[in-house]
């Protein structure tokens, strides 16, 4: 664990850092959190066992964080991508989800449909239109019509020409920022019966048609339609308004009112349905899911604690018996 992580959880809990780094060192000792938080209280300066589960999360998501780190300058570094602006940007990142978006226009894919169309020397075509001003798309088409490029028409180049601004749109850092934003704080657990499938899912019959947010979504209900998506009964989606989000696009992207900005707002609504809205379901269906478990973990630990504790007696002597259960817990 290096400094910069101590400083960093510390200001993240509002923890010291020598308490930090003893919990730190407790761990890569092989001691448990619950043996830190009862026997290890000089060392912590009595931190509690939410406290330490923090730090001990905060330091494998820091771990992770900083293999992933590497990962990405090696292969921006072997692809010919790296240089000295996007190196400091690499490493300045906080989270995964940042990281990711660093990298995602320079990650090596499969060949898509902006590729092809860079081929076919459409890319100037995209930039005139991206600028949005005034230029008419149809003439400005048309100079890049050429059938030995497979460019047959002015629908063909303008179509390539879109392409290229959605591919453009869905790796652009802060389109995705905005968007994982609007996800997390506006998006909706859809949740309907698969066709023909009533009969088999009848355990799922309260999902058949069934939709709440999923920022306030319980765990029970969110694992319950995740099993009934996986047993094929249940289709779930969960995804904001899409007019929500089209809007936050149109607002990045839209600066003109012509034909040329028209095309641009055609290329962001295909780069959102295609590409954008796939890749955020993804991660918010990851986080509601890290949320659920995490949530089912806490109450079966409580009733589980408070099964533990009661008295199996009654009277002193169960009173007895709880009081040392409760002591050794």
């Amino acid at each position: 664990m290096t400094e910069s992580h101590v400083k960093t959880i510390s200001a993240e809990l509002s923890l010291k850092n020598a308490q930090v780094m003893a919990v730190q060192d407790l761990l890569s000792e092989g001691s448990t959190v619950p043996f830190i938080a009862r026997y290890r209280k000089e060392a912590t300066g009595s931190l509690d066992e939410v406290a330490i589960t923090a730090i001990r999360d905060r330091l494998q998501q820091l771990a992770e964080l900083d293999l992933r780190r590497k990962s990405i300058l090696k292969s921006l570094e072997d692809h010919g991508h790296l240089t000295d602006a996007l190196q400091q940007d690499v490493l300045a990142a906080g989270t995964l989800a940042e990281l990711e978006d660093l990298y995602l226009p320079y990650r090596p894919k499969r060949r898509t449909r902006a590729m092809i169309a860079r081929e076919k020397g459409l890319e100037p075509l995209a930039q005139i239109l991206l600028e949005q001003s005034g230029a008419d798309p149809q003439a400005a088409a048309a100079e890049f019509v050429d059938p030995a490029k497979e460019v047959d028409d002015i629908a063909a180049a303008l179509a390539g020409a879109r392409d290229i601004i959605a591919e453009r749109i869905n790796e652009d850092q802060q389109s995705r920022a905005e968007l994982r934003k609007l996800y997390s704080s506006r998006a909706t657990l859809q949740c309907r019966v698969a066709a023909g499938k009533e009969a088999e899912g009848a355990k799922y019959r309260d999902y058949f048609d069934w939709q709440e947010d999923a920022a306030t979504a319980p765990s029970h209900r969110v694992l319950a339609m995740r099993r009934g998506e996986k047993e094929d009964i249940l289709n779930l989606s969960i995804t904001p308004p899409e007019q929500n989000a089209l809007q936050l696009l149109e607002d990045l992207f839209v600066t003109g009112d012509r034909e040329d900005a028209a095309e641009v707002r055609f290329a962001l609504q295909d780069s959102y349905k295609r590409l954008l809205s796939r890749s955020m379901e993804t991660e918010i269906r990851l986080a509601t899911k890290k949320k659920a478990d995490t949530e089912a973990i806490k109450v079966f630990s409580e009733n589980l604690r408070e099964l533990l504790l009661s008295p199996p007696l009654g009277g002193q002597a169960g009173d007895g018996y709880r009081s040392r259960l409760s002591h050794r817990l």
